[in-house]
């Protein structure tokens, strides 16, 4: 391994798909407290369609590689790390950096994958799971019996947070194209067409008394209108700005818009509360705290998907030479579930 090469792919600016350029390096080596993993499987999110656009929050300077998340074997541990880690299936969550076919990580952040579980199928409920756990049972701390609206439930965060809410006892409403509304319906979600008629009036009629929970990554004018949805006492998350996607000036002004309204209405004296969700909140001032709870959520998302409470739907899956492609098919709409790169 000692002269081996590695394959990476590097966002140059911003660019369309086709300007992704693949380049070569020396294979990188794990230092103290650190692991190399070989990447089998890393995921085309949302965060790298807004990244090649220079639209995410915080995302690093270009030139960089992207890459929120990979699944792969422990080819080599550090010094200080756990050596029973060697061989092992791991996965990762990165934010840039996981489409090479080396990544050196942290040990502490790595959480084993269970026998019986591949790594595409890994991959799915990474970053996306993740969320989907942590917004449902740590931020609107939904129970069973409640009913909850979920807007982009046919995407790739979507589909796991109404699959997990749905093994929770939650009623669930969900807005999606209707290409995606036959699989919503088996999972046992109601779904609303969000291109036809007035949707908050449509889920009004579907849940007169309001809901207890909204998850909506559209940002503007959707956050009033899940605000305006809500039960007493209820709870809206939002965690992201895609109706932003394509503008341009302040890539920060749209999510710093929806805090500032969360932190007003927050104020309001009728029990509801917003929540802008950042899967990285906390681990500035507490890591070790960070880690535990990511493990510990990322480990009960594959224990799910061990019992098929939920299921990893798999787009395509393509090679890592390929990312311009699976980035161009990512953002088409035209798929359903997540497309992979493999190592």
């Amino acid at each position: 391994m000692e002269n081996e090469r590695i394959l990476k792919v590097v966002l140059p600016g911003v660019v369309a798909p086709e300007g992704l350029e693949l380049q070569d390096g020396a294979a990188p080596r794990a230092g103290r407290g650190q692991v190399v993993i070989a990447m089998e499987a890393t995921g085309v999110s949302f965060a790298e369609q807004q990244m090649r656009r220079g639209r995410y929050f915080d995302q690093p300077p270009f030139p960089f590689v992207p890459g929120y998340d990979l699944v792969g074997r422990v080819l080599a541990v550090g010094e200080g790390a756990d050596p029973g880690l060697a061989g092992r299936r791991v996965a990762a969550l990165v934010k840039v950096g996981g489409w090479a076919s080396r990544v050196v990580v942290d040990a502490g952040d790595v959480v084993p994958v269970p026998d019986g579980v591949t790594a595409a199928e890994a991959e799915t409920m990474v970053v996306n799971g993740i969320t989907a756990w942590q917004m449902l049972h740590r931020k609107a701390r939904v129970r069973a019996g409640q009913t909850i609206l979920v807007h982009g439930a046919g995407g790739g965060v979507g589909t796991v947070l109404v699959q997990l809410a749905r093994a929770a006892g939650v009623k669930v409403i969900g807005t999606a194209s209707p290409r995606h509304h036959e699989a919503l319906r088996a999972f046992g979600v109601t779904p609303v067409d969000y291109r036809s008629g007035d949707v908050p009036a449509r889920v009004r009629e579907l849940a007169p008394g309001g809901v207890d929970a909204v998850f909506d990554h559209l940002g503007g004018r959707s956050v009033t209108d899940s605000w305006h949805l809500l039960a007493r006492g209820g709870t809206v998350v939002a965690y992201g700005a895609a109706s932003a996607l394509d503008d341009t000036g302040s890539k920060q002004w749209p999510v710093l818009k929806i805090i500032a309204r969360f932190s007003l209405w927050n104020a309001l004296p009728n029990g509801r509360r917003g929540y802008f969700y950042n899967i990285w909140a906390g681990r500035s001032f507490g890591k070790d705290r960070f880690r535990d709870r990511l493990r510990a959520d990322l480990t009960e998302v594959f224990a799910a998907l061990s019992r098929g409470d939920v299921t990893a739907r798999i787009a395509a899956e393509l090679p890592l030479a390929r990312a311009a492609e699976a980035l161009r098919l990512a953002e088409s709409g035209t798929v359903s579930g997540k497309v992979v790169l493999t190592g």
